[in-house]
């Protein structure tokens, strides 16, 4: 159902067709390197279409050509960024017809990251698992 109330958005989109490279980060999927591509782009995140099936909440760390867009200063000075990516939380999917998914990314801001449990993961000198902050 398509939605035709006011505009809630707080940054108008613009459609910005580019390649995407993104990972779930999750223990079992942190290594894959995916692909997709974006539709649509704002300060506050994208609206992309990719074939792995992901879930909301899910955190994604995202690359894509920055260089053209006018407003990545803007979206670099809030957001959250590791190893030239940006970080973002899954908010919306639309399973598409041809076994893909279109997918609503919200950019994570520097001010949220101690509350969105993002972690790397290291090892003590025993082999335990422990959590540091990103």
């Amino acid at each position: 159902m398509e939605y035709k109330g006011p505009e809630r958005r707080d940054f108008m989109r613009m459609d910005y067709k580019a390649p995407l490279a993104y990972k779930v980060c999750k223990e079992d999927t942190i290594n894959k390197l995916l692909q997709g591509y974006i539709a649509d782009i704002s300060q506050s995140g994208l609206f992309c279409n990719i074939k792995d099936r992901v879930n909301e909440n899910d955190i994604m760390w995202l690359s894509f050509d920055k260089s053209t867009l006018n407003i990545f200063e803007e979206i670099e000075r809030k957001s959250l960024i590791y190893q030239n990516g940006i970080i973002g939380k899954v908010v919306r999917i639309e399973p598409k017809d041809d076994d893909t998914y279109n997918v609503g990314v919200q950019f994570i801001t520097r001010e949220e990251k101690n509350s969105t449990n993002i972690y790397t993961r290291e090892r003590n000198n025993s082999g335990e698992k422990i959590n540091n902050n990103a």
